[in-house]
């Protein structure tokens, strides 16, 4: 398959404003795609070459980019390096250049997509002495034989700048159409996904296999299942309304979540983005090893940093000093963990992710042998209002951050990806207007002027909507931003930049700069209100209204460990606003 092929999509999916044009793109391309290299095609088209889980990335610097772009166009490095600032685009400036060579390259062959694959997966697997000299020169061969266009994605995959915006979920829609025979085999393709993370294999396996093959799809030792998540009440009366009058209370210990798969004495960590986290706690893979009966299992609990004197836990900013690349075994002395274990999705051979809560927690108990360090989370079952308040209170006290209440009936299975109201997160700020933090994507940004000329004034801020996979704009945000803050912004999100609204972005505002959906931030409020111009829930809860956040404030935390489609949603954001008008008609 000729990678002009992919190329030509790409340029038509970057130039549409539509999510449903961009899907039926995509469609197109994936049906027009040989089965014996789907999978690559996929990972390409999300700008990689395996699951993020794999951990490897091209990760080629824009130095190095201009450097091969030099060698393959024939202009000078200076030339490239001033185009770029004027462009702001790797991919434009490649296709500039590209297009003004100055000498045409003798025998040039057509790109296909399997050696534009292997080549930068040969990229990315260089290392040690020569690996840059070895790598400006694989790409530098690859852009000797591209088009104009080619060079354009070439070298924006490889820089991570694809810019395509193009949704996991999108994704899923365009295979069950092509190969699913429409929309309605979404939801299994979609399973299929939950349990191993990887859209690639997903695609080969229905290419090849058909709806039967997605329906066989396994848990996988070593591929990481998409996380449950939870949706969040105020009240214990109105947890318990939503669980049937009862439920399992489990203590929301403040750490960071981690599944756990282990396949004999190997054990692998991967995070809530279901990156691969194994190096960063050799202390904790040395406790399983020790605490996990089970010969094969996988299993969700939370690393959390105590306190090596008291025993007491500290908080989640603490145990962030864990995420040094270097010196591991100081950080260890020095931020000692406790592990608290809470699900178990698979153990030796069976698959519980279809299993009822109770039945997944037995299963825990048994695959888990408990000591000071590795527990499992306290839990008791609550069917009063008084019961679940006073175990939160207790909570609190013991240095959590709150309860998850779990729901106990036969359909209380574990729904991978998916938030839902089997579990419901009770947390002390939840208890009044708005002193709860959301998580917002940066959609957009709105120049500065006076002492932030030069940087931003206020970001554009969304909410995200399962339902449509659309960002819906909910506030603009120009306050808690430090001096270093807005320093650091423009080159944060540069790489997102676009010339258009994104296809997955719903506003009626005009950004002075549009952004993919990347970046998440914290963000405080005074109070959610009806809104006329921002989009989040829009018609909801009346007729040409949506709503937004009046008086917001950066905190000052970058949410990276969420990825876009992790932010709170705009169903949490009306829940959030019907609990407050609740609160001021009741005062």
């Amino acid at each position: 398959m000729y990678y002009s092929a992919i190329a030509d999509v790409y340029e038509k999916i970057e130039s549409t404003t539509k999510r449903l044009e961009m899907t039926d793109l995509l469609v197109n391309l994936l049906k027009n795609t040989p089965t014996n290299i789907i999978d690559k095609v996929v990972y390409l088209t999300q700008g990689k070459l395996y699951p993020d889980f794999m951990g490897l990335e091209i990760g080629i610097a824009e130095k190095l980019a201009i450097k091969a772009l030099a060698r393959a166009s024939g202009a000078k490095e200076t030339a490239i390096e001033e185009e770029m600032k004027k462009l702001g685009d790797i991919g434009e400036t490649a296709q500039k250049f590209m297009a003004s060579k100055k000498q045409a390259t003798f025998f040039q062959q057509p790109l296909t997509v399997e050696k534009v694959y292997e080549t930068l997966d040969k990229m990315a697997k260089a290392s040690g002495t020569g690996a840059i000299d070895q790598k400006t020169a694989y790409l530098s061969g690859i852009l000797a034989n591209a088009s104009p266009k080619e060079a354009k994605y070439v070298l924006r995959t490889v820089t991570g700048n694809l810019r395509l915006g193009i949704a996991d979920m999108t994704v899923l829609d365009a295979l069950a159409i092509a190969y699913g025979g429409g929309k309605e085999a979404r939801e299994l393709v979609e399973r299929a996904y939950n349990i191993s993370s990887d859209l690639g294999r997903v695609a080969k396996v229905i290419a090849e296999n058909g709806l039967e093959g997605i329906r066989r799809f396994e848990v996988s030792i070593g591929e990481p299942i998409r996380p449950m998540l939870a949706e969040r009440l105020s009240s214990p009366e109105e947890i318990l309304e939503k669980l049937g009058g009862k439920c399992a209370a489990e203590y929301k210990y403040d750490g960071e979540r981690i599944q756990v798969h282990k396949n004999g004495e190997e054990i692998t960590l991967f995070s809530r983005r279901l990156e691969n986290i194994s190096k960063q706690y050799p202390d904790a893979i040395k406790l399983l090893k020790n605490q996990v009966k089970a010969k094969t299992a996988v299993l969700e609990g939370e690393v959390v940093a105590v306190d090596a004197d008291s025993g007491e836990m500290k908080t989640f900013q603490e145990l962030m000093h864990r995420k040094r690349k270097y010196e591991i075994e100081k950080t260890m002395e020095e931020y000692p963990i406790s592990l608290f274990m809470f699900d178990a999705l698979y153990v030796d051979g069976k698959d519980l992710t279809l299993k009822p809560y109770l039945t997944r927690r037995q299963a825990l108990e048994k695959a888990v042998k408990q000591d000071e360090k590795v527990k499992i989370a306290k839990s008791i079952t609550a069917s009063s209002p008084e019961e679940l308040e006073r175990f939160f209170l207790e909570a609190i006290e013991f240095g959590c951050e709150g309860l998850v209440c779990k729901s106990l009936s036969e359909e209380s299975v574990y729904q991978a990806g998916t938030r839902g109201w089997l579990w419901i997160k009770y947390k002390r700020d939840y208890k009044s207007e708005m002193t709860d933090t959301v998580d917002l994507v940066v959609v957009g940004a709105f120049r500065g002027r006076g002492k932030r000329a030069g940087t931003y004034g206020a970001l554009l801020l969304a909410t995200y909507d399962i339902e449509e996979d659309v960002f819906q704009t909910i506030t603009k945000c120009g306050t808690g931003f430090t001096d270093t803050d807005l320093a650091k912004l423009p080159e944060m999100l540069e790489k997102h930049a676009l010339e258009h609204k994104h296809a997955r972005v719903q506003s009626t505002l005009e950004a002075d700069i549009w952004f993919e959906p990347a970046l998440v931030l914290e963000v405080l409020g005074a109070e959610i209100t009806l809104s006329p111009i921002h989009t989040c829930a829009m018609d909801s809860l009346r007729k040409g209204s949506g709503l937004a956040i009046r008086f917001p404030r950066f905190t000052g935390n970058y949410r990276l460990d969420k990825a876009p489609e992790d932010a709170t949603t705009s169903a949490e954001i009306v829940e959030m606003y019907n609990k407050q008008l609740k609160k001021i008609t009741e005062a």
